[in-house]
């Protein structure tokens, strides 16, 4: 009965809507990502210009400047007929289909700067969703069902890591079959396979309730009046300039006022630190993994096949431990483990291309970074004001990945500086983590979090 009580939160219906939700934010990342770099790597292009083709990752460090304007522009027509926040996911997930056949036309070897451009515009285009995605996930959950909002963020992982290892397991396992079958083109063939699975998505999408934004308008129009009303003058400037204040300033004021400035910058300083090491270590993983002899069917197989299962397991049982052990705490054990993992690779790259050491490798970080992001993702969401959930949601998430994305993006440097020394590589990204739980022990007692 008390293991049926400690599961309990992932029967609520909710959670397989946020289940798809984090499958449409994590497929993604894994063109911009492992597709992208192996069919870099494969058109023999360098470590450090694959590298710095992760830079176009840093769309998800600023996505929360367009935030504000996502969160309360409607877009006309779709958004009468299947909501705010859905229209904006399917008008993205259009354009990244259209962006996946237009990779299926291109040449990296001959057009390298226009593939890293529809790549950006894949990057464009899913940071955009995701402040809407992370959006109608939170609103899923009620404020005070502290249960489930640490569920609902472990679902959201689990469904981020499907998405991901989905899309890598189908694109790696699609070129691979295809190349050994003497397909000239595999890499590109692949991408229109990937296509299929935005359309299914879509699909899927449109069968989420979505929660009338009618109370949430009036909310901010009396804000707006009230800065009218301020300014004592009412005309179409005034307006405007009340509009725009309560997009763009309110929801930073808000974020501020709760915690105080001192806390809140420590509380960002924190976000942007704690996951470096584990960006560092994943922006090279695959172009270690081919360096050191896996094929791309091993890849597939161990890190994104059986990576899959053990994250799923991982991220589940970690967001029940999170409910029990608290957010702040839950940072802290996940901080450490996370680090203390990434060693594994070291031992790796010094044994060589052991097939069990590999698939114990890919197990062990999968706990510690399902644990990781669970907590990280539970973290974030439990300090956002509901008012402005998008907004606030997208700056704390962006500037995560902005330490994650400009830092990681010189990883391919790094490594050639080291002259391909992968073992001392992975010994600095364990060493990563410390500064940010420093910045969290300062803090822990001050953080206020809607738990």
């Amino acid at each position: 009965m008390n293991l049926l009580n400690f599961f309990k939160p992932y029967s609520d219906r909710r959670m397989l809507r946020i289940l798809l939700l984090g499958i449409m934010s994590g497929f993604p990342w894994v063109l911009i990502g492992s597709a992208l770099s192996l069919w870099l790597k494969e058109n023999d292009l360098s470590r450090t210009t694959i590298g710095w083709a992760g830079l176009i990752f840093g769309v998800y460090a600023i996505n929360f400047l367009w935030a504000p304007l996502i969160d309360r522009l409607h877009l006309p027509f779709l958004s009468r007929k299947i909501g705010h926040r859905k229209s904006w996911i399917i008008l993205m997930q259009l354009i990244i289909f259209i962006s996946l056949l237009l990779w299926s036309l291109l040449d990296p070897s001959k057009n390298l700067w226009l593939v890293i451009a529809v790549g950006l515009g894949i990057a464009i285009s899913s940071a955009t969703q995701d402040i809407t995605i992370d959006a109608l996930r939170i609103e899923q959950i009620g404020e005070n069902e502290k249960d489930l909002l640490s569920a609902g963020a472990a679902v959201s992982v689990v469904g981020w890591w499907t998405g991901y290892k989905i899309g890598g397991l189908v694109s790696l396992i699609s070129a691979d079959i295809l190349q050994k079958n003497g397909v000239e083109n595999y890499w590109q063939i692949s991408f229109l396979v990937l296509s299929g699975i935005i359309t299914l998505c879509c699909i899927g999408l449109l069968f989420i309730p979505e929660k009338n934004s009618k109370e949430k308008i009036d909310a901010q129009a009396i804000i707006d009046q009230k800065l009218i009303d301020k300014i004592g003058v009412s005309n179409i400037f005034t307006r405007v300039f009340a509009w725009l204040y309560g997009t763009i300033i309110n929801p930073l004021l808000s974020f501020f006022k709760k915690n105080t400035i001192k806390v809140a910058l420590a509380i960002l300083g924190f976000i942007f630190l704690f996951k470096i090491g584990e960006a560092f270590l994943g922006r090279m993983s695959l172009v270690f993994y081919k360096e050191i002899g896996f094929s791309k069917t091993d890849i597939a197989l161990y890190s994104k096949g059986i990576g899959w299962l053990t994250t799923v397991a991982f991220t589940l049982l970690g967001g029940l431990f999170a409910v029990r052990m608290g957010l702040v705490k839950a940072m802290f054990v996940s901080g450490i483990f996370m680090a203390s993992t990434n060693i594994l690779f070291s031992l790796l790259a010094w044994i060589g291309s052991s097939e069990i050491l590999f698939a114990f490798t890919v197990l062990i970080d999968d706990l510690s970074a399902a644990f990781a992001t669970v907590a990280f993702v539970g973290f974030i969401s439990a300090l956002v004001d509901r008012t402005y959930t998008a907004t606030q949601y997208a700056l704390l998430a962006s500037i995560g990945t902005a330490g994650r994305t400009l830092f990681a993006s010189s990883s391919g440097m790094m490594v050639d500086w080291l002259n391909g020394n992968w073992i001392i590589f992975f010994i600095i990204t364990a060493l990563m983590v410390i500064p940010s739980l420093i910045c969290l022990l300062l803090i822990r007692k001050k953080i206020k979090l809607n738990e």
